[in-house]
């Protein structure tokens, strides 16, 4: 099984870029993050022109969550509520109906893999009120997945995370602790979603730092190649040891007005 992640900043101005990759590379599952569409303006016709099948949650022109999959995808949901809805916190029961206001969460299984496709607040800066939201939001992250393994072991989170979590995933140590989606308090909480028993699939494969999955559009950030690795795959430990292969292909990020962010593909043997 092959699963690929790809924040695609706009699904309607980036379908050009996405269709013909989706062709060239016919993965099982693509989760796509910031579709910046309502349900009803998310541009399916050219998806399902290739056969593919689609489970959306999105909203206009700000977040939004798309799986794109080659055989209709089972028990799928959208946010964090329906899976937290049995809990016996009404607190969290309560914070996550709130977070769910923005379209940040969809998952569903397919051949018995539970796939989590997610786009993680950006925090804007550190100290924030938005900061804020986003530790508040990996807190509830936590649960949620916590409550997905108690039901399927075979677990696969992936998206865009908004968080470098190693310095080697950053081109530079420069103001690395006062920058947004480098701090510690981002670095310790996406960590203590991972303490749930999930493991980094790209670092299964590859150590050395210097491989990025988002430039900023400034400063000619991709051709310096001074770029952030954001964008992750997690696996629980029965998918992780199956793993054979997680890439980051760079070809996207290279054409005419492309997204910031490229696609990272993980395949499960």
């Amino acid at each position: 099984m092959k699963i690929a992640t790809w924040n695609v900043n706009s699904i309607r101005t980036r379908l050009e870029h996405v269709i013909p990759w989706l062709t060239e590379n016919p993965v099982d599952v693509l989760c796509l993050q910031e579709t910046k569409a309502t349900d009803a303006d998310f541009p399916q016709a050219p998806f399902l022109d290739l056969g593919s099948h689609l489970s959306i949650s999105g909203q206009k022109s700000y977040n939004g969550v798309a799986m794109v999959s080659r055989s209709p995808l089972e028990s799928v949901t959208a946010g964090f509520s329906p899976i937290l809805q049995g809990t016996e916190d009404a607190d969290l029961q309560a914070l996550a109906q709130e977070l769910d206001e923005q379209k940040r969460v969809i998952t569903g299984v397919m051949e018995g893999v539970r796939v989590v496709n997610l786009y993680v607040p950006n925090g804007s800066e550190v100290g924030s009120d938005k900061y804020g939201y986003k530790l508040k939001w990996l807190g509830v992250l936590r649960p949620y997945l916590q409550a997905l393994l108690q039901e399927s072991p075979a677990l696969s989170i992936c998206g865009d995370f908004n968080i470098a979590l190693e310095n080697r995933d950053i081109y530079t140590d420069k103001g690395r602790d006062t920058h947004i989606m480098s701090s510690p308090a981002e670095r310790q909480a996406l960590r203590s979603v991972l303490d749930v028993g999930l493991q980094d699939a790209f670092r299964k494969f590859t150590d050395e730092g210097g491989h990025f999955t988002w430039w900023d559009y400034r400063t000619a950030s991709f051709a310096r190649n001074l770029g952030w690795r954001i964008d992750h795959h997690y696996l629980s430990p029965v998918l992780y040891e199956k793993a054979v292969a997680c890439t980051i292909d760079i070809s996207p990020r290279k054409l005419t007005k492309p997204s910031d962010h490229t696609p990272v593909i993980v395949e499960i043997g």
